[in-house]
């Protein structure tokens, strides 16, 4: 069931964005898993000589491990001035 927010959703509310940005991080997370899990699956099983999948993978990783350093560590979810009524 998704998630019920108590007041009408907006990218000036923190939480909001802070929520947003960590269910868009879960969406990456299940496609690189499940696009990948499958591309592994077929070229092993396919005996498949695909020399672009390691560099895929590895490029792909490495875009999904900065996404995750950016909306654990670097993201600023305070609240903005126009959110909180002063200017």
């Amino acid at each position: 069931m998704p998630p019920r927010w108590s007041r009408v959703p907006t990218r000036d509310d923190a939480d909001y964005r802070r929520l947003d940005d960590r269910m868009t991080f879960a969406t990456h997370v299940a496609a690189f898993s499940a696009l990948n899990s499958g591309m592994w699956f077929f070229r092993t099983v396919q005996k498949a000589d695909w020399s672009w999948s390691p560099i895929v993978t590895s490029v792909w990783f490495a875009v999904l491990l900065f996404h995750a350093v950016y909306i654990f560590a670097i993201a600023d979810y305070s609240e903005t001035p126009e959110s909180t009524g002063s200017k």
